[in-house]
């Protein structure tokens, strides 16, 4: 009675385990399953600009900055030095310049602020001004 009960058993186990391995054959075939295979990392994507192209925007605005017309409108000569003062900012930290541009409300003291990030980065061998 025992020795049919197991037999019983393990043929039971057979079938479920067919058809267990079926099923994922089926899956693997179809493209739903894949092996857990490992796989190479992906080279990391740099997070920031090459220190050329931000260079190069800042010549760019500082010429259209120094070109703004006497009549023109407040908000693009203020946009343009926006604009500046990011890639300014982008700049400074890409060749670890310590820099207070984003702390500093639009005024005297950003001004000051904005010359003395230049000379800096002027000293560490970037050509700022167009």
């Amino acid at each position: 009675m025992a020795t049919s009960l197991l037999g019983l058993g393990a043929l039971i186990g057979g079938v479920v385990g067919a058809v267990a391995l079926m099923g994922w054959l089926a899956r693997w075939f179809c493209g739903l399953t894949r092996f857990p295979i490992h796989r190479r990392a992906r080279p990391t994507v740099p997070v920031h600009r090459p220190v050329e192209r931000v260079a190069a925007d800042l010549r760019r605005l500082d010429r259209q900055l120094s070109s703004v017309p006497a009549g023109a409108p407040m908000a693009r000569r203020r946009g343009l030095q926006a604009a500046y003062d990011d890639v300014l900012v982008e700049a400074a930290e890409l060749l670890e310049v310590e820099h207070g541009l984003a702390d500093l409300p639009p005024g005297m003291a950003r001004d000051v602020e904005r010359l003395r990030v230049q000379a800096a980065l002027s000293d560490t061998g970037m050509v700022v001004r167009g």
